[in-house]
């Protein structure tokens, strides 16, 4: 189906990966701007839709009643007409060990406009690699994206491991009348470290025990506070299927700040070699007044476009998850960044658009 009325995106730009879909899509249902996308994920050794983005594109159609043309496994090109976001129940289910998060990801900042409570159940990969693992979702991004004023409950019900996924978790968002814009711009002192070293399947604890102390060996060289990371290995009811280990570590700041650092295990790698990976990324943010880390960074670039008012955050200098962002907002809304360099740090300035939510009836009461 063509159409000349629609916004083209070219897909092969900065990044040029999946993220400038997941975006594109975003700004599309919230903005009500159809769009064609072509060169999806160009950057990329395996171009065009993989089994991830192709139920991220399906369950956005589906949230907002849109109509989506050319979508199939393998697609570089997807044309989307966006439609009223709905509430209610809708299903992500990647048949691979595709990442869960970064469907959430996608889905979170519309839901939160929708006309009542949204429940997305989504089923793929949960700790997998080159995406978040669900347990940084929750417990980094989570309250980061609460200091816009929105928030999502959520239910782990399965773990889902590469190679076969099969896990699952049930999201609930409520959605908000507008976001309210931050400043983050002052880290103040470290009051704690936090976190979670696991094993699941066959592999020994002595693992999770060695990324634990790897992680601590750098934390102790950050701050003087004591680092509780609880080390376990999963059940077999939560873990059913396949070998994984991995660790998730937060900072709690003086100024409320929570910064994350995580990584998995690898066969060819010693496990405190993997847990000093995951303090490293703290201790990069730490170390020049960086009050997210470089994960959450490009995470905070939406909720700043869609915020009422100008939001300030420092950050590490910008990375290209961060630049591609700020790319496809400024392109597709009205919202204007500024970036403030200096000292091995920059300051994201953001002129939101102060969306207003439509589709929610006057004195509802959200987050």
């Amino acid at each position: 189906m063509a159409d000349t009325h629609l916004f083209e995106i070219d897909g092969s730009v900065l990044e040029g990966g999946g993220q400038i879909l997941r975006m594109a899509l975003c700004f599309s249902v919230l903005t009500k701007t159809p769009v064609r996308i072509r060169n999806i994920r160009q950057g990329r050794k395996k171009p065009g839709l993989a089994a991830q983005h192709l139920a991220g594109v399906e369950l956005m159609r589906d949230i907002c009643q849109g109509r989506l043309y050319k979508a199939c496994l393998g697609s570089t090109e997807i044309e989307f007409y966006p439609g009223h976001i709905e509430h209610g129940r809708f299903v992500g289910h990647i048949q691979t060990a595709g990442s869960i998060t970064l469907l959430l990801q996608a889905t979170l900042p519309v839901a939160i406009f929708s006309s009542g409570p949204v429940t997305l159940d989504l089923r793929g990969g949960t700790n997998t690699d080159l995406a978040p693992q669900v347990d940084f979702l929750t417990e980094i991004f989570r309250p980061n994206m609460e200091r816009f004023g929105a928030s999502f409950d959520f239910d782990l019900i399965r773990r889902g491991y590469f190679p076969k996924g099969g896990g699952q978790c049930v999201i609930e968002v409520r959605p908000v009348q507008s976001l309210r814009p931050v400043t983050m711009v002052d880290v103040g002192s470290v009051t704690r470290f936090f976190g979670w070293s696991y094993v699941a399947g066959v592999l020994p604890l002595k693992i999770a025990h060695e990324m634990s102390s790897g992680a601590k060996s750098i934390l102790n060289q950050i701050a003087n506070s004591r680092a509780d990371i609880e080390v376990y290995k999963e059940s077999v009811d939560m873990a059913p299927e396949g070998n994984c280990s991995g660790i998730i570590i937060g900072c709690e700041t003086s100024t409320g700040a929570i910064l994350g650092g995580s990584a998995l295990g690898e066969a060819r790698k010693k496990g405190f070699q993997s847990g000093e990976e995951a303090a490293h990324e703290i201790q990069s943010a730490i170390s020049v007044g960086a009050c997210v880390d470089r994960h959450v960074q490009d995470m905070m670039i939406i909720l700043m476009a869609l915020a009422d008012g100008t939001s300030r955050i420092r950050t590490e200098p910008l990375t290209m998850h961060t630049k591609t962002a700020i790319y496809v907002t400024e392109l597709m809304t009205k919202a204007k960044f500024n970036i403030i360099e200096g000292n091995g740090s920059a300051i994201i300035e953001c002129v939101g658009i102060g969306l207003r939510n439509i589709n929610l009836p006057k004195n509802t009461t959200s987050y």
